[in-house]
């Protein structure tokens, strides 16, 4: 079976004052029908570029899409016009974005804004748009739909605006769904319920999820796959466990040792991930890409 999305060779630059910022320096990966599919990397390593420059939404200017190939579903969605775009996301692709507390629009009812998606996308009339919102409502664990359809973003939980955001990407029951950074700023407990959420529902619909994130634990009880960014770049890729127990790039065991154990004896002071020194030899060379269990 052919992957659902294919990303050849991407590349993405924002031009500043100081000069040109490759975001995105060429980038390729996978994602397999109803698959999860991480992606890993500290802020500032281009993982939400990455992402944007899928969905075809970098700000132009500064930013542009300088080059590469997007297959999803057999077409290229980088030689798209903007209206075949504009219909292809939230439709076939959804996207849960950061921060949902900026993402919703704080002028607009929550049922405002799920069901406008509905009305775009599949041309439903105001009443089966309310009626699929409430499901929706249902389905991401909010009780008392009806109620919560007339409430505005400012008077929910965070938690509970996030699963407004994973109702709206659902909506459109689209095939791929990139998730990024879901459980930010979220306290732990709602961040676990958030990510069972969405496991749940995409082994469910059987829609492929790509999960954006910092947090490896995260990566290591979600995602099928992980690939792992720095500068731009995917440094090493492979299956969750391979890449767990037997890392090979420098980043990728520098990200892996940063993380706090529970269950070893106290270690030393924890080392940052771009500890100096420790990194520069290694990203001065070009083999950068390698692949976790490959012979």
């Amino acid at each position: 079976m052919p992957p659902l999305l294919e990303v050849k060779e991407l590349h993405t630059e924002f031009r500043t004052g100081a000069g040109v910022v490759r975001a995105v320096d060429g980038i390729s990966y996978t994602v397999d029908p109803g698959e999860t599919v991480a992606i890993v990397g500290e802020s500032g390593s281009g993982k939400s570029v990455g992402a944007l420059s899928i969905m075809r939404l970098i700000p132009d200017p500064p930013g542009r899409i300088t080059g590469g190939e997007v297959w999803f579903a057999g077409r290229d969605l980088m030689t798209l016009s903007e209206e075949e775009m504009r219909r292809m996301r939230g439709s076939e692709i959804g996207m849960v974005f950061q921060e949902p507390m900026t993402s919703l629009n704080p002028v607009l009812t929550i049922g405002r804004q799920i069901t406008e998606t509905l009305e775009q996308h599949r041309g439903m009339d105001r009443a089966a748009a309310d009626q699929r919102a409430v499901e929706l409502l249902g389905l991401v664990g909010i009780a008392d739909a009806k109620r919560r359809l007339e409430q505005y973003p400012h008077q929910l939980s965070g938690g509970m605006r996030q699963r407004i955001m994973i109702a709206i990407a659902l909506a459109c029951d689209p095939k791929l769904i990139i998730a990024d950074e879901p459980t930010t700023a979220l306290d732990v407990t709602i961040q676990a319920q958030i990510l069972e959420l969405m496991q749940k529902l995409t082994r469910q619909l059987g829609v492929a999820l790509i999960i954006i994130t910092h947090n490896l634990g995260v990566v290591a009880r979600y995602a099928q796959r992980v690939n792992v960014m720095y500068a731009g770049r995917i440094v090493e890729s492979g299956a969750a466990a391979a890449l767990y127990h037997n890392p090979r790039h420098p980043y990728t065991i520098a990200l892996l040792r940063s993380v706090p154990r529970l269950d070893r004896p106290r270690p030393p002071p924890l080392a940052p991930t771009g500890a100096p020194g420790q990194l520069s030899a290694c990203f001065r060379s070009h083999e950068l890409d390698i692949t976790a269990g490959a012979a």
